[in-house]
C-alpha cells in the first residue's frame, strides 16, 4: 500500500508541476507605443557637419517579457511623419549614438537638394521616431513616440561613391561591339579606378578604322562612355591616335596597337575618365635584361608585330640574358613597372593587376617570351 501510495502522490506533484509550467507559458503583448526619450542638449545646435554622432535612448516596448528588441531611427521634416526616411543601422542597446553624417544624406534625400546652393542655410525642426521589432519576420514591430530636435543644420552631404572594379573595351575590333568578346582590362597596382591594356585598333576587315567605348560593366546600361564628356592624351598619354568623334564613340584616326589607359576619377557623385593611348611598348625587367630594373631601354624592348598580322598575332621579346626569373611589363608614367608587370602560367597571360606578388618562372638564357595580348595567352620557348 505504502508503494501505491507513493506512486500516486508522484503522479500528482508531476501533474501540478505541469499545470504550472503551462500557467507560466510566455505570451507576446503587441504595445501600441514605447517611449524615445527627449535627448538632454536638445535645445542646442545639432551642427551635422561639425559633429560625429547624435545620442538617443529608449525604454523598451512593454512585450509582456524582457525582449530583445532591435531599433531603427526614422527621420522626418513633419511631425506628422507623412514622409519620412530609415537612418542605415540597427541597435539592440537602449541607449545608442547615430552617425551625424547619415542623419545628413537622409536628409538629402527628404529635402530633394541636387545643387549645394538650394541648400538651407538656417538650422530647422526635424522630427525623429524609432521602430522596434522582435526578429527578422518584424514581429512586434511597433514605433515609438516622436521628438523634436528643434535646430538641425544639415549641409550638401554627398553619398560616398567607390572606384570602378572593372573595366572593359568594346568596338568593332574589340568584341565586334559584343560585350561577350569586350577587352577586360587590367587594374593597375596602387592605383584604384586605373585600368590598362594592350589593344588592337587596326582597320576593320572592310576599311573601316577602328571605334571604341568603355564601360565599368559588360552591358549597355546607360554608363557606358566614348569621346563626350572624356578627356583624351590630357593625363600622360603620349601617342597621336587621331581621336575622332564617332557617333559617340572614340574614332582611332591612326590605326596601330596601343597601350590603352583609363584614369577614373569622383566628382561630387560623378565619375569622370579620361583616357589616354601610349606607344605599344612592353620590356623584360630585372635578371633577363642584364640585371636593368625599371627599364624602358629598347634592346630589351619586345617586337611589335605587324599591323597586317591581325589582333592575335604575338610580342616577342629580345633572348633573355640570363637564366633567371623572367619579369616582365608595360611602363606607364608616373608608375613603378611592377604596377603592372605580367607573367605567363601554362601558356595563360597572367599579370598581376591589383593583386600581390606572383610566383615565379625560371627562364633559361637565350629563351624568349611570347604574349598574345588579346587572346591573353603566352609562352617561354
Amino acid at each position: 500500500m505504502k508503494k501505491i501510495y507513493s506512486i500516486i502522490l508522484l503522479l500528482t506533484a508531476f501533474g501540478f508541476l505541469w499545470s504550472c509550467q503551462e500557467d507560466e507559458k510566455v505570451v507576446l503583448q503587441q504595445p501600441d507605443s514605447f517611449v524615445l526619450n527627449v535627448p538632454k542638449y536638445v535645445s542646442g545646435i545639432y551642427d551635422l557637419k561639425n559633429m560625429e554622432t547624435i545620442e538617443f535612448s529608449t525604454s523598451q516596448p512593454g512585450y509582456g517579457f524582457t525582449a530583445a528588441a532591435t531599433y531603427s531611427v526614422e527621420i522626418s521634416l513633419s511631425e506628422s511623419f507623412s514622409e519620412f526616411a530609415a537612418i542605415p543601422g540597427t541597435y539592440t542597446t537602449a541607449k545608442f549614438d547615430v552617425q551625424a553624417a547619415d542623419v545628413a544624406l537622409a536628409l538629402m534625400g527628404l529635402l530633394g537638394i541636387e545643387e549645394e546652393s538650394e541648400y538651407p542655410e538656417a538650422p530647422h525642426p526635424l522630427y525623429v521616431r524609432l521602430r522596434s521589432v522582435l526578429n527578422d519576420k518584424n514581429d512586434g514591430e511597433v514605433r515609438s513616440n516622436v521628438i523634436t530636435l528643434p535646430r538641425v543644420k544639415g549641409y550638401f552631404a554627398l553619398d560616398p561613391k567607390e572606384m570602378p572594379e572593372e573595366m572593359f573595351i568594346i568596338g568593332n575590333v574589340a568584341g565586334n561591339w559584343s560585350w561577350d568578346g569586350a577587352t577586360e582590362m587590367i587594374p593597375v597596382w596602387g592605383a584604384e579606378g586605373k585600368f590598362w591594356a594592350m589593344q588592337y585598333l587596326g582597320q576593320t576587315g572592310d576599311g573601316g578604322n577602328a571605334e571604341i567605348k568603355f564601360n565599368t560593366a559588360k552591358a549597355w546600361d546607360g554608363n557606358e562612355f566614348g569621346f563626350g564628356g572624356t578627356s583624351i592624351n590630357q593625363n600622360g598619354g603620349t601617342s597621336d591616335v587621331g581621336a575622332t568623334d564617332s557617333g559617340g564613340n572614340i574614332g582611332i584616326g591612326n590605326p596601330g596597337w596601343y597601350i590603352v589607359v583609363v584614369t577614373t576619377t569622383i566628382t561630387g557623385r560623378d565619375y569622370d575618365y579620361a583616357v589616354d593611348f601610349l606607344p605599344p611598348h612592353v620590356h623584360l625587367q630585372g635578371e633577363t635584361a642584364s640585371g636593368n630594373w625599371d627599364t624602358t631601354d629598347e634592346a630589351y624592348r619586345f617586337a611589335i608585330p605587324e599591323l597586317s598580322l591581325g589582333a592575335n598575332a604575338e610580342f616577342v621579346s629580345p633572348p633573355f640574358s640570363n637564366t633567371a626569373e623572367v619579369r616582365a611589363s608595360i611602363k606607364l608614367p608616373g608608375h613603378d613597372w611592377w604596377n603592372t608587370e605580367f607573367l605567363v602560367f601554362d601558356g595563360v597571360f597572367v599579370p598581376r593587376g591589383a593583386g600581390g606578388d606572383q610566383e615565379r618562372i625560371t627562364g633559361k638564357a637565350g629563351q624568349r617570351l611570347y604574349i598574345n595580348f588579346t587572346e591573353r595567352t603566352g609562352k617561354i620557348q
